[in-house]
């Protein structure tokens, strides 16, 4: 059944839009680096491992943040955070790719990273909402996103001429995926744009907030 939810495909996409980037951004950054600002090997690939760390508290804080929207809104508030978080890593993979400045980069990769890792968090905070008795399906199906915007975007920096241009690409992608929240309607929950909170899942949120 979680295989035939409309919802679970995007997220799929989604996913594939912030752990598919994560993926990408492990195999290409260190070259990036190297290439544009002709770095040693190692000093592009220590800047290149300041994605991967923050792994250590951006993803909890993308859920975290999910669960307070949550308390506060309900669904809607969990799909306005990943609406943000998905919003703020495309706009930064543009400025990344733009960015002539060493200094400047790093920081927008500081940024950039700390909201593809939230981004993650944030899409998990979703997931189990879904169709709570195919969690696990839909887990699964989610989860692979991440693999497939992996391989898709690995394509797109391998066949195109300019590295700048797979970024460009891989940012408008992300972009474009922030507005499939707006079709994510999952049942008993208010969306984005309307419905309302079944009064059990009302008083659930309420409760915990």
């Amino acid at each position: 059944d979680g295989a035939l939810n409309f919802n679970t495909w995007l997220l799929f996409i989604q996913y594939g839009c912030c752990f598919g980037v994560e993926l990408t951004m492990n195999n290409a950054s260190a070259t990036y680096f190297k290439e544009t600002f002709e770095l040693t090997t190692e000093s592009a690939a220590a800047i290149a491992s300041i994605f991967g760390w923050m792994n250590l508290f951006a993803r909890g804080l993308g859920g975290f943040t999910s669960d307070i929207f949550n308390r506060n809104m309900g669904m809607r508030g969990r799909l306005i955070w990943q609406t943000v978080c998905l919003l703020i890593e495309g706009v930064m993979v543009l400025v990344f790719a733009s960015t002539n400045s060493l200094g400047l980069s790093i920081f927008i990769l500081v940024i950039f990273s700390s909201f593809v890792q939230a981004a993650e968090g944030s899409t998990y905070g979703i997931v189990p909402y879904v169709d709570p008795p195919s969690t696990g399906s839909i887990s699964g199906i989610v989860g692979a996103g991440g693999n497939t915007g992996a391989v898709c975007f690995g394509l797109g920096f391998r066949q195109l001429a300019k590295t700048k241009d797979a970024f460009n690409l891989m940012g408008f992608t992300i972009l474009g995926s922030a507005a499939l929240t707006f079709l994510i309607s999952i049942k008993g929950h208010r969306s984005i744009f309307g419905g309302e909170d079944s009064e059990a899942v009302k008083a659930a949120w309420q409760k915990s907030g």
